[in-house]
């Protein structure tokens, strides 16, 4: 019983990550109609960012998350405005080829700046500090990541629903049409959408450049992990990206239990018996991404 509970409990910390990462891949989806390929590869560039903000500037390795943040949040919105905006109505396949080709540029970027060597955020014995509870150590920046997951999705939650610019959101995404007759320029929505969600991605990217070593590669794994998390969720549900990450997480450390090298492979199984089993996920909602 102690096995099982110590799984799920760690399984859930675990999670955390793989919802925060799957946020910004939701809003891109959600808002945009983007499914956004260099995902990963842009996750990756806010831990590198961090590599670069610790090496050239006084910046600890924690207070980097206050440059990495609206830095990654300006990214977004410049990429959306100048790239983005120009696949608009031009169907699925046209932004997928673009986010490709952008992540083929974004790797071999890092690689020529930062070489293909692992590289990590030392943020001292934050991130290895422990507490006890229950006969359980519970990391303390997993813990930290879960809770600050659970508090951007209920920030952008509110946000969507709660605030003019959600409504405005929503009648974007739902009718662009009757939207720009009513005076809203889509494309500044677009640009602030994915400012929004490159911006929760840099966050997500610092956490993990802070609990794990990565390199320009890593970003194909993050892509995988945040795409898989937001369909086990549900396309149209942002709570449902959270709880799809949950599931995931609690998948691949229930796998470890098995075999040390069986955690991303159980995440898979769980992934593909969602598709199986239920395709929609486990909280789908029509419309545009945003509930």
């Amino acid at each position: 019983m102690n096995a099982l509970a110590d799984t799920l409990v760690q399984g859930l910390l675990l999670g955390g990550h793989f919802a925060l990462s799957g946020l910004g891949l939701a809003l891109a989806f959600g808002i945009m109609r983007i499914v956004n390929i260099a995902h990963g590869d842009l996750l990756v560039v806010a831990a590198y960012l961090g590599v670069a903000l610790v090496r050239l500037t006084p910046l600890s390795p924690l207070a980097a998350v206050l440059v990495i943040v609206p830095a990654m949040s300006v990214l977004g919105w410049l990429l959306q405005r100048a790239l983005f905006n120009r696949l608009v109505g031009q169907g699925d396949l046209a932004p997928m080829l673009v986010t490709f080709g952008l992540s083929i540029i974004v790797h071999n970027a890092l690689q020529e700046l930062f070489s293909a060597d692992f590289q990590t955020l030392d943020a001292g014995a934050a991130r290895t500090a422990s507490v006890e509870a229950a006969g359980m150590h519970l990391g303390l920046l997993p813990l930290a990541t879960l809770a600050l997951a659970a508090l951007v999705y209920a920030g952008v939650h509110a946000l969507m629903r709660h605030t003019r610019f959600g409504r405005v959101v929503r009648a974007t995404v739902d009718d662009p049409e009757v939207a720009a007759l009513m005076g809203i320029d889509a494309r500044r929505v677009y640009a602030a959408g994915m400012a929004l969600a490159l911006g929760i991605a840099g966050l997500a990217g610092w956490l993990y450049g802070i609990k794990s070593s990565f390199n320009p590669l890593t970003g194909g794994n993050e892509l995988l992990f945040a795409f898989e998390a937001v369909i086990i969720g549900g396309l149209g549900s942002i709570w449902g990206s959270f709880a799809g990450g949950l599931v995931l997480g609690i998948a691949h450390v229930a796998g470890t239990q098995v075999d040390a090298g069986w955690g991303a492979f159980a995440g898979h199984v769980a992934f593909f018996g969602f598709l199986f089993l239920r395709p929609g996920g486990l909280l789908a909602r029509g419309g545009s991404g945003h509930g």
